[in-house]
Parts: C-alpha cells; sequence; structure tokens
C-alpha cells in the first residue's frame, strides 16, 4: 500500500517518571533532523553516513551549542523500519524538562508532534502490518494478563490474518468461476464452478467462522476481565469482600443498609486471569426510589456476569436463601453459582447449600478463606489454556464483521440448497469476502482507521 508522508513526526514513546525517556522520529527528513540536533562523540561520523541498525552515543544540542542530554541515537532507514519510513530513537534521562527541550528542538527542525497511534498508523499505510496487527499494537501494549498478552502476540504476528485470507483467498477462487459462468450465460449453460465443491466450501467456511464468532466470548473475558458479581442482600458484606480481594478500599463500608446504590467495578488478576468483580446495591423491598434504580442494575449485572457470587450472612444464611432464590436463581442459568457464607466465624451451623453450585464459607471483614475464594474463581472461569497459534476473537469490530461474513456465507448455503442462479451466489459470497476484506482493512473507510488510531497512546 506505501503511502509515502511529506512530514516528519515526533513523540515521546516512554511513560513519564522513569530512568530513561526516548523520543521517536519518523519520517522523510527524520535522519536529517536528528542528526542537526546531535554532536556523536568519538566517531564523529554524522547519522547520515551511519549504517540502519546502529546506536551512536553524543549530546544532544541547542543552537547556541549548549549540552540538552548525552543521549544515544539508534537509527532505521526505510523501509525496514516499524513505520516502513526513516526513523531514529533519542534515548536520553527521563527528566520531563529534557525531554521536552529535545521536542521542542526537533520541532525548531521541521517536525511536528504525532497524533495518537500515528506511528502505527503509518506502519499500516505502508504495509508493515494489516489492521489487525495494528488493532493488535493496542492490545499488547493494554494487556494485563498472560492470557491476554499472549493473544494479542498471536494477532500481531498475522496468526488471525492468516486465517482470513485462507478463508478468503478460496472464496476469490470460486466467486472467478462463477463470475465466468454469467460472462457466458447468454451463449449457453456452461458451469465452471463445481456446486459440490462449492456447497463443500461453503459449509467448511461456515464452520471456521462460526468458530471465530463464537470465541468472541472467551475473547472478551480475556481481554476486559472475567465479570464476576457480587450480590446478597443488604449488609451482607459485599463491599466488604470487595475490598478484601482489591486490597483496598474501593467501596464505602457501614451499618446503614442500602449504601451501596449503584454499581462498583474494578479488575484484579489472580493466577494471570483477569477478573472483573461488580459490587451491586443490595436486594430488599425499600421505597427508596434511587435504592430501586441501584438493584434494578443488579439484575441487569447478574444476567451479564459469568460468575455470580451470591453473600449470604452465615448467621441467617437459610432465611437469606429462602427470601431472595426465586428472585436470583432463574438468572443464574447457565452461569457459575457461588454461594458465599460471610461471618462464618459468627455462625453456629452451616446451612445445607443446594446442589446446584459451590459454596465457601468466608469472614469478609478478617480475610479468612480468601485465597480459598480465590481458587475457586480461577476453577469457575474455566479459561482455556492459551497456546501459540490458538485464534481468540477478542475485538468488537472483528466480531461484528464475522458476524455480518456469516450471515453471507449461510445465504449462499441455503442459495444452493434451492438451486439460486449464480448470480446470486456471487453476490453474498463477495459480501462474505467484502467483510473478511473489512477485518484487515482492504476495504476500511478514513473515518475507520481514525476512530481506531485515535485510541493508541501517543508514540505509538
Amino acid at each position: 500500500m506505501n503511502i509515502p508522508h511529506e512530514d516528519t513526526i515526533c513523540a515521546i514513546a516512554t511513560a513519564q517518571g522513569g530512568a530513561i525517556g526516548i523520543i521517536r522520529v519518523s519520517g522523510p527528513n527524520a535522519i536529517t533532523y536528528t542528526s542537526n540536533i546531535f554532536c556523536p562523540l568519538k566517531t564523529g561520523k554524522l547519522l547520515e553516513d551511519c549504517k540502519a541498525y546502529t546506536q551512536t552515543y553524543g549530546n544532544v544540542v541547542d543552537a547556541d551549542g549548549s549540552i540538552v542530554d548525552e543521549v544515544l541515537v539508534s537509527l532505521f532507514r526505510a523501509p525496514h523500519s516499524y513505520t516502513g519510513e526513516d526513523s531514529t530513537e533519542i534515548s536520553c534521562h527521563g527528566s520531563a524538562y529534557i525531554l521536552q527541550r529535545i521536542l521542542k528542538l526537533l520541532i525548531k527542525q521541521g517536525c511536528r508532534l504525532a497524533k495518537p497511534g500515528e506511528y502505527t498508523q503509518r506502519a499500516f499505510l505502508n504495509g508493515k502490518m494489516d489492521l489487525s496487527q495494528a488493532e493488535a499494537v493496542a492490545d499488547l501494549i493494554a494487556s494485563t494478563s498472560s492470557a491476554n498478552h499472549r493473544l494479542a502476540m498471536n494477532q500481531m504476528r498475522g496468526g488471525f490474518s492468516q486465517k482470513l485470507t485462507e478463508l478468503r483467498d478460496e472464496l476469490l477462487k470460486f466467486n472467478a468461476l462463477i463470475e465466468l459462468e454469467l460472462d457466458f450465460s447468454d451463449h449457453e449453460d456452461i458451469e465452471f464452478a463445481d456446486r459440490t465443491q462449492l456447497k463443500d466450501l461453503a459449509d467448511h467456511i461456515e464452520k471456521v467462522i462460526y468458530k471465530l464468532v463464537d470465541s468472541f466470548q472467551l475473547g472478551n473475558a480475556i481481554k476486559h476481565g472475567v465479570p464476576v458479581a457480587i450480590i446478597g442482600e443488604t449488609n451482607a458484606g459485599k463491599s466488604t469482600l470487595l475490598n478484601a480481594l482489591l486490597g483496598e478500599d474501593r467501596a464505602i463500608v457501614s451499618e446503614i443498609s442500602g449504601t451501596t446504590r449503584d454499581v462498583i467495578e474494578d479488575t484484579i488478576n489472580i493466577e494471570g486471569i483477569t477478573f472483573r468483580f461488580i459490587d451491586t446495591a443490595g436486594i430488599r423491598q425499600t421505597t427508596d426510589t434511587i435504592e430501586n434504580m441501584g438493584i434494578e442494575r443488579t439484575f441487569q449485572k447478574i444476567d451479564q456476569a459469568s460468575i455470580v457470587l451470591w453473600m449470604l450472612d452465615a448467621t441467617c444464611a437459610e432465611r437469606q436463601f429462602a427470601n431472595l432464590q426465586a428472585q436470583i436463581l432463574p438468572h443464574c442459568k447457565d452461569k457459575q453459582l457461588i454461594l458465599v457464607y460471610n461471618k462464618e466465624d459468627l455462625s453456629v451451623d452451616q446451612p445445607t447449600p443446594p446442589s446446584s453450585c459451590q459454596h465457601i464459607a468466608i469472614s469478609a471483614k478478617k480475610g479468612t478463606h480468601l485465597d480459598e475464594l480465590r481458587a475457586l474463581l480461577v476453577e469457575s472461569a474455566h479459561l482455556p489454556e492459551i497456546s501459540q497459534g490458538d485464534v481468540i476473537v477478542t475485538n468488537a469490530r472483528h466480531y461484528e464483521a464475522l458476524t455480518l461474513a456469516l450471515g453471507a456465507i449461510r445465504r449462499v448455503q441455503q442459495g444452493m440448497e434451492v438451486n439460486l442462479s449464480g448470480d446470486f451466489l456471487a453476490q453474498d459470497i463477495r459480501e462474505c469476502i467484502h467483510h473478511l476484506s473489512d477485518i484487515v482493512g482492504e476495504v476500511t473507510t478514513d473515518d475507520t482507521l481514525q476512530f481506531i488510531f485515535s485510541h493508541f497512546c501517543v508514540g505509538k
């Protein structure tokens, strides 16, 4: 796709507060602009004369020759760089003052500040990666668990793209044959595309796309965290448990009933799995309008959760279970339900839990048996081990495109069952190809690109 850019961009590529800071420069004049503010030491060799993939030690100097900092400059030449353009990376001390001074010197030379995600956008536009790989860069930066990291690495290395390319290439071959049939349709009844083979191909593609679509629920849980709703009556200890699991006072804890009136969410990593805990309003009969709105949201969060922690006060667990089971249990079908008997240190006898769910007795206030609860959460998550090469959809844009592609290929299947003419089959095949191509950025609009890359950090 190689789209040359006339301007040269620069940005800080590292977070503030570190010992080392890095400024990235990319564009046709990246090496010249960097060389103009850089004085090499020992070698005295100008950056323009240095080979690619080398580092040069020296000083960044301002217009009057005073030293700003001692730095290392890494040199990359087009097209063998991250962006596909001439690029440099200036490694300096992490002082915010130093970084800003170097940026100002580069801007005076003719650079402009990069927009969010512009380096990766240039890499995409210059054919260094497709759009799904570019999106994986953002996922890799934001990864908070080993599974999330592994999925992002697999996608960035092109595993997902390769799978889509294989499907797309097979469809293109058959579409070309059907289009050839249409060219001869006025002359004689010719069938270039074997319908039996096309049916087998459509069945195969439908299964692959369906598997990818079906994987989104798992991918979404890995990327954003397994949703865990903490529910129960007021003062059952829900907020105390959330604070104990997070190790901080995230939710207000009070003896006053109805303190939590809205949902509170936060994440924690347990054994490499990210869990998104949702503390909900206590379920009870109340005339308070705002509290009732919070209780309505509680049931919405139960529906969205994969795991439900039903907190029961162990001193009156049987009563609480009897009072709420008719309201709660219908929302917990096909979910992992764990009864958590809180205040177990105050309980005289343990109630008998229903056989349909797991249970554990804890003291959220004293922190007892929380390790056992964490282990139970990991077991209940049912997340498979992600290995290199696994293709799991984690991106909502990809999920939407795959869902549309699935609908198109199913129309092809239905069309062949009723012996639909080739022109109608070709239309649905082309639509399926279009949606698969959209994922890797072959038919993506400028608005889509702007939306995707605007969510990147500056410097990437």
